[in-house]
């Protein structure tokens, strides 16, 4: 009664392959794209009405109907709530982050977005996952580690200190030596928010031993592009 059957039904037969072949053949991403909307109108209470079209989108062969969803997954996450984005979106989500980069890149730029929703423990769950967006599938592709270091200046708050110290902290290092400068730059914003989430925290003892790392690494690097960053973060 929220909307008409047959119009659901129509919306929901986009997803089936002879429909790409006689009517569009981006009709999946079409579908993909108008699916929060769909969802909210329908609202959580309907969600089972479009679970399973969501799942065969999230395993569609083309990447660009998967990069749709990825980009909007967070968006999704809000229209469901916790218990709902726990069981049957952080299955696709944790595909997603598997998925090419074109897939990932979508999955990354709301990645404080959809995090901030899970529960603590879930959450937790995600940071040994976050270095393996250090690796890309093409090394070229250096706007993929930028917007992991803008990510993880807002992820921050999500983490008590200690897992900062343990998890995040090894990827801010990376990334601060990266190749590209744009990289470094964003990542010496993120190595003086580390230290800010440490210091406002009273975790003192994990300031310090940073700093020290921080000095070893940079201001006695036999390199000047080292002693530079050094210099930048201190600034």
């Amino acid at each position: 009664d929220i909307i008409p059957q047959p119009l659901l039904d129509q919306y929901l037969s986009m997803t089936d392959p002879a429909r790409a072949q006689t009517v569009d053949t981006e009709i999946a991403k079409h579908c993909a794209y108008s699916l929060p909307g769909v969802a909210l109108t329908l609202g959580r209470q309907n969600w089972h009405c479009l679970k399973d079209t969501y799942e065969t989108l999230a395993s569609d062969v083309q990447w660009k109907v998967r990069r749709t969803l990825a980009f909007s997954i967070h968006e999704l996450a809000v229209i469901l709530g916790d218990q709902l984005t726990a069981a049957d979106l952080v299955p696709i989500f944790n595909g997603f982050l598997k998925d090419l980069d074109e897939v990932r890149i979508g999955v990354l730029k709301h990645l404080y977005d959809f995090l901030k929703l899970l529960h603590v423990d879930k959450r937790r769950e995600y940071l040994y996952q976050l270095q393996e967006f250090v690796v890309t599938d093409n090394s070229r592709n250096w706007r993929f580690r930028y917007e992991l270091a803008e990510q993880l200046i807002l992820i921050l708050e999500l983490y008590n200190p200690s897992d900062v110290y343990e998890y995040l902290r090894h990827i801010a290092l990376t990334l601060c030596s990266d190749k590209v400068s744009e990289v470094r730059w964003i990542s010496f914003k993120l190595v003086v928010s580390i230290l800010q989430k440490f210091y406002t925290n009273n975790a003192n003892a994990l300031g310090l031993n940073f700093i020290n790392e921080l000095v070893v690494r940079f201001r006695h690097c036999s390199k000047w592009v080292g002693r530079q960053a050094f210099a930048f973060i201190c600034q």
